[in-house]
């Protein structure tokens, strides 16, 4: 198989991750192939719903990364991967997964794939999307009460409690680790056409 390019794509909750993320599927279609941090967390099939809402999703510790790295490792050897699906309705993985395919570009895409320095090895370019907090705790309250069903007050709660100490804690920290940062994310047009440059050059040579 040809050379596999791993893109990581990190940045706070609501930044713009997914729009750069879908630009780079749209350009590239079938090249591309997208795992997602959040389908990683870990299952609470034994914990009631009302203990599940209460649970820290901001922290490293929340995630399966052991086995999101192992899933990576396969698709980079040529494999494919039945990756999990995470109901955030429920706040639990569901019993269904979805295949994988490995493709000439892996995008990894999520708040903490940097956090850890194991999962950060397996990629080729980390890029941070970095955007204003006012505008994420916006896009996020947004995203959670429309696509998501939850409550206003649930939402700004969580936001409060978890989300932003967790971003200072571990989120904004691990921007270090970035090779490139991409101000206001999917909306810098200048940034996301460098990447697009990146990724042609790869499939076009290798």
């Amino acid at each position: 198989m040809n050379e596999i390019m791993v893109i990581g794509i990190a940045g706070g909750t609501g930044s713009g991750k997914t729009t750069i993320t879908n630009r780079l599927v749209e350009r590239f279609g079938g090249n591309v192939s997208v795992v997602h941090h959040d389908n990683y967390y870990k299952e609470h099939h034994h914990m009631p719903f009302e203990e599940r809402c209460l649970l820290n999703y901001d922290h490293p510790d929340a995630f399966d990364t052991d086995r999101m790295i192992e899933d990576l490792k396969r698709l980079k050897a040529g494999e494919s991967i039945d990756c999990p699906i995470y109901d955030y309705s429920i706040h639990d993985r569901i019993d269904q997964t979805v295949r994988i395919e490995p493709t000439r570009v892996i995008i990894v895409e999520g708040i903490l794939i940097y956090a850890d320095p194991r999962l950060c090895r397996e990629m080729d370019i980390k890029i941070f999307v970095d955007t204003d907090a006012d505008v994420r705790i916006l896009r996020r309250i947004q995203r959670d009460v429309q696509d998501r069903g939850r409550s206003l007050d649930s939402v700004i709660n969580q936001y409060l409690t978890t989300v932003k100490p967790m971003h200072e804690q571990f989120v904004e920290p691990s921007k270090r680790q970035a090779d490139v940062i991409i101000p206001e994310g999917g909306e810098n047009q200048v940034a996301l056409e460098m990447v697009v440059q990146r990724v042609r050059a790869h499939l076009e040579n290798s």
